[in-house]
């Protein structure tokens, strides 16, 4: 993962889980900041998840205990790090919930699906494919400001953490830490169930 950061690396490691999967999101369906519980399979990848962490922590060494937690603030984040953290055992400190790690807002188009979007709104589809980095959908955010957005947060994580979040959001970071370009970061797939890893100023998938 490629060139120079741009909000600098954080803390030595924090580990990335996106939340479980949604009905929107099986729709295709653009959440953003609205709320949208996991289903059945969210649930059981947000356990997924909790077990890969363990065995993570286990073989590096860490204790769960001594780690910061933080979730966005959305109930399918927060739903997402109740299952996992029931993964990792008793002893746990609380977790933080932070604004600034919600969801890209998609504004107006929130509710609708890309389908739709890409019938209803041909020249502004035909925009975003130019630069979806730098669009900004009708009231909503655009990549780079999401990531304008994320950057005190980061600055200011100054432990290990376990972090229950967004796709956006990651791949936002995935530029602002990793370097990824902004003509690729967009369109990084972000798995649910899994564990990305951010250290040292790079990101892989456990």
């Amino acid at each position: 993962m490629s060139a120079a950061p741009t909000v600098g690396t954080g803390p030595r490691r924090f580990f990335y889980i996106r939340h479980g999967e949604t009905a929107w999101n099986r729709e295709g369906r653009l959440q953003g900041q609205r709320e949208a519980a996991l289903n059945d399979l969210g649930q059981r990848q947000a356990s997924a998840a909790g077990d890969t962490l363990a065995r993570l922590l286990a073989d590096r060494g860490l204790d769960v205990a001594a780690l910061a937690y933080v979730s966005s603030p959305l109930s399918r984040t927060r739903h997402t790090m109740d299952l996992l953290r029931g993964r990792l055992g008793p002893g746990l400190p609380q977790y933080a919930t932070d604004d600034r790690l919600k969801e890209m807002s998609f504004g107006a188009w929130e509710g609708r699906t890309w389908h739709d979007l890409k019938r209803a709104e041909p020249a502004a589809m035909a925009e975003r494919r130019r630069d979806c980095w730098g669009f900004v959908p009708p009231g909503g955010e655009s990549y780079a400001m999401l990531l304008e957005r994320l950057s005190p947060w980061l600055a200011g994580l100054a432990e290990d953490a376990v972090v229950v979040a967004h796709g956006g959001v990651a791949r936002a970071l995935l530029h602002g830490i990793a370097g990824i370009a902004v003509h690729r970061a967009p369109s990084e797939e972000i798995h649910q169930g899994r564990v990305l890893l951010f250290e040292a100023g790079t990101a892989h998938w456990i």
